[in-house]
């Protein structure tokens, strides 16, 4: 995740909310008929080690690679690994082979526990500053991760780049998009890769250029919408830190996610493309109940129409596990995945 602009409110007669909810799901069957293709099932899952100290050598620092239980015992069946790869790169652009191993290791311990792992690119505020240096690291960082795992891992799933954005126009990302997908199938041609829309307020997905004959593809998007429910309270923000408490729930917060979310459901009809709802999440400045709120209803909502989706995220800030106490936070467990009856 990163700083995320505020989605430009729209207004909505509350009469037409039922319209809104009722259609959201309109499109789900096409959803999942898209998502039976070349793709896996990701399911549900979570963020994971995007600023921990394992990659600098450090254990329990604070994730624990036995987490990767826990997790899976609470019924998430996938982990998008946030590796911030720019930092480890030397002259040329050449990876740190100890990091490497290090990935690897992570990797072998994600399967090990039935999960499917995700290696996500994350350098996402190199990238939405500076489109020439991103462009010649992210090409750098996909030759030499495509050719590591050329024939290896047929599980893990690679995603190309966390949140491209700022400087980067929809042009600029198509073009550098592209230029990834060719490095990663000339070693990979059917891994599933994930490709995002450009992170802005307007989730331009219809700007998205795909390579129409790969069918290994899968989509994503994140939610924080609106921002200031979402982000409440974060002290890194001198906006945010001052906003609060907010409330979320009503019918008109509803029909505002529906819209946003058909509009994605409608495209992937459309192109019989899978979608990844690869990050959400709350603040836990936001009012408990509230909070709960949002998370059940954008999670059944992703459900519902077939989507895979993953939480922001598993621990530090959004966390929904508590490192100290080793333990889930009840509220934000269940609102994720429901208890069975």
């Amino acid at each position: 995740m990163t700083a995320i602009r505020a989605l430009r409110p729209r207004s909505f007669d509350l009469a037409a909310t039922a319209f809104f909810l009722a259609s959201l799901f309109s499109h789900a069957h096409g959803a999942e008929r898209a998502d039976s293709r070349d793709t896996p099932k990701l399911g549900r899952g979570i963020n994971v080690l995007g600023y921990d100290g394992i990659w600098e050598g450090g254990r329990n620092a604070p994730f624990r690679l036995d987490n990767l239980t826990a997790i899976k015992k609470a019924g998430f069946s996938h982990v998008r690994i946030n590796f911030f790869g720019f930092k480890f790169m030397g002259p040329g652009n050449v990876l740190d082979e100890i990091v490497l191993r290090r990935l690897d290791a992570v990797i072998e311990d994600v399967l090990a526990r039935k999960l499917v792992p995700i290696v996500d690119e994350h350098d996402t505020h190199i990238c939405q500053r500076d489109v020439s240096e991103c462009t010649e690291k992210l090409k750098a960082f996909w030759r030499q991760l495509a050719e590591r795992y050329a024939g290896k891992y047929p599980a893990l799933v690679f995603e190309v780049l966390n949140e491209p954005g700022g400087e980067m126009t929809s042009a600029g990302w198509n073009s550098l998009l592209n230029d990834c997908l060719g490095i990663i199938r000339r070693t990979n041609p059917e891994r599933p890769v994930i490709a995002a829309v450009l992170n802005t307020d307007e989730i331009p997905v219809n700007e998205l250029v795909l390579p129409a004959g790969d069918r290994h593809l899968i989509v994503t998007f994140h939610y924080y919408a609106p921002i200031r429910f979402t982000h409440q309270g974060a002290p890194w923000s001198p906006m945010f830190s001052r906003i609060g408490p907010l409330d979320w729930g009503s019918p008109d917060d509803e029909a505002k996610a529906a819209a946003d979310f058909k509009k994605m459901s409608v495209w992937a009809e459309k192109e019989q493309r899978p979608v990844y709802l690869g990050e959400f999440g709350v603040y836990e400045r936001a009012p408990s109940d509230s909070r709960q709120r949002y998370l059940s209803f954008v999670a059944r909502s992703a459900d519902r129409l077939g989507w895979a989706w993953a939480y922001w995220q598993f621990d530090h800030d959004f966390a929904a596990f508590d490192s100290a106490r080793q333990a889930w936070k009840p509220e934000i467990l269940r609102a994720l995945i429901p208890p069975t009856r």
